[in-house]
């Protein structure tokens, strides 16, 4: 699925939905806030998902600029309709190797809540995969142990085919007062 294509699937498919309520009990959306709606998308040949709320578009991988002493995981900045948003690749984020960039590579947009309002961050992906529904009863709690991700970091399971998908908390994995502290972290240290 292209970039342009996968941006109209998560417009046309934001609404109302069932949501994933850790204690069992089933919400309707508006009251929980947890969409059932996910934007799949693979990094280092694994599935996750974000819930489509979170998304705001989908757009083809273009070089950022680089900015100075940021932490590793910020692959830079770029320009979207004259605001200035921060990339994050994921499989840095997540302390791996940073991501190899493809021609299948883009760039997910997400609105990350922040005690100013919202921010919007880049996450790079290696492959956008489909807007799917996973129903609640489809959703386990993340592993305690095992993950090779923070267990933070994950939502949850949801079972798709047969395989799961991890599903990412975006304000936990794009926390922008964490990001804040690892980028003054790395100030600090460039000036001892």
């Amino acid at each position: 699925m292209n970039a342009s294509a996968s941006s109209q699937a998560v417009s046309a498919r934001r609404q109302p939905t069932r949501a994933i309520d850790p204690g069992g009990d089933d919400q309707d959306t508006q009251a929980a806030g947890e969409p059932t709606q996910f934007l799949t998308f693979s990094l280092n040949g694994e599935m996750f998902a974000v819930g489509i709320d979170n998304i705001k578009e989908i757009i083809e991988f273009g070089q950022p600029t680089e900015v100075p002493m940021m932490p590793g995981f910020i692959r830079g900045v770029i320009n979207l309709r004259g605001a200035v948003v921060p990339v994050i690749d994921l499989n840095a984020r997540f302390g791996r190797t940073a991501s190899a960039v493809s021609r299948r590579s883009c760039i997910v947009i997400v609105e990350v809540p922040s005690e100013d309002g919202a921010q919007d961050i880049g996450i790079m992906v290696d492959a956008v995969s489909a807007v799917l529904e996973i129903p609640a009863a489809e959703i386990e709690p993340p592993p305690s142990f095992g993950s090779r991700i923070r267990s933070e970091f994950l939502q949850g399971m949801g079972k798709v085919d047969g395989r799961f998908v991890m599903i990412l908390s975006i304000a936990h994995v794009l926390s922008v007062d964490e990001l804040a502290q690892l980028g003054e972290a790395v100030d600090a240290s460039a000036a001892a």
